[in-house]
């Protein structure tokens, strides 16, 4: 290509803007991944539960927190999440909510159906 093409490049991401059906399928593969960490910290404070009171009291140190609520809480979120758009890809396999409304009226429903769920479960638990 010489200095002098001007020939259009092709979009990318520093232009291009995805859709936020794209963002929200890419956040469903990441909460997927941080899932999969949040399974390591419930292993890890199993293994806490096992080794005994003080292995458990410092477990239960950590989670107790304000880093440990903040983990807990991204967790929790991010279970509320996965779990809300799982549901909306099923529907999508059962051939439901594909028409180009549906698929844009449903992303803002997981969210807010996300954080009701999370906020909820936090006000239960702090009770």
């Amino acid at each position: 290509m010489s200095k002098n093409d001007s020939r259009p490049l092709s979009p990318h991401l520093g232009i291009y803007d995805l859709p936020v059906t794209a963002k929200l399928s890419i956040l469903h593969r990441g909460t997927g991944a941080a899932l999969s960490a949040g399974m390591i910290l419930l292993v890890i404070a199993l293994v806490a539960a096992a080794n005994g009171e003080g292995s458990w009291n410092t477990m239960q140190g950590f989670l107790s927190s304000w880093f440990g609520y903040l983990v807990l809480f991204g967790f929790t979120a991010t279970l509320f999440y996965h779990f809300c758009n799982g549901i909306r890809h099923m529907m999508w396999d059962l051939g439901k909510g594909l028409e180009k409304h549906e698929v844009n009226k449903s992303g803002p429903i997981v969210l807010a159906a996300t954080g009701v769920l999370t906020c909820l479960t936090w006000v239960i638990a702090l009770l």
